[in-house]
């Protein structure tokens, strides 16, 4: 129910947001933050808000990166809500070159969901949203190939799986023992 920054060895931690109270407020799933993008030359910082599993009302956000003048972490107006009534999303990236966001969905199939999503962004939000390939297993985590325009996602069989940046049909390229979550990819490894 909060984001929040500090320096790499930990120090100066500082809550940039903040969505409800500890423990009063736990039980509310809408208020969990889950995956988060950083945009820094624009400025942004994206989330998402995944709700209840298989809910329909997962949401991305976006707000400011720098905290707005004499706002805390509970009360800065510069929250935006970009998407809503969504499957269940979960991790995000962003292809900078192309002003595109993409997030892993680990919501019900029949609505769009277990799925590798896009949307452009635009300084008023996201647009052109499309699901671009189907057939995960509760979808997690998500990284990006830019150089050759591949996607990878993990989810909870175990797999980590592929596929073009712009649409296609997932390749498992990897089969782990147990449950998978989040992935990175290195540019020049492979």
């Amino acid at each position: 129910m909060a984001i929040f920054r500090c320096r790499t060895d930990g120090s100066e931690l500082t809550a940039l947001l903040r969505t409800g109270r500890w423990p009063e407020d736990m039980g509310d799933v809408l208020r969990h933050c889950v995956g988060i993008a950083l945009d820094v030359p624009n400025g942004y910082l994206y989330w998402t808000q995944k709700g209840p599993p298989d809910g329909g009302l997962g949401r991305i956000f976006r707000m400011r990166l720098d905290m707005p003048p004499g706002a805390t972490a509970e009360t800065r107006t510069d929250v935006a809500l970009l998407l809503d009534k969504l499957p269940e999303p979960i991790d995000l990236e962003i292809d900078h070159a192309r002003q595109q966001l993409y997030w892993t969905d680990r919501g019900d199939p029949a609505v769009g969901g277990n799925s590798l999503n896009r949307a452009d962004i635009t300084p008023a939000g996201l647009t052109q949203q499309q699901v671009l390939a189907t057939g995960l297993k509760e979808g997690i985590g998500l990284t990006l190939d830019l150089q050759q325009r591949r996607a990878f996602v993990s989810d909870l069989s175990g797999a980590i799986r592929a596929v073009p940046m712009d649409g296609g049909t997932f390749t498992t390229v990897h089969q782990c023992s147990g449950l998978t979550t989040g992935l990175i990819f290195l540019p020049g490894s492979g």
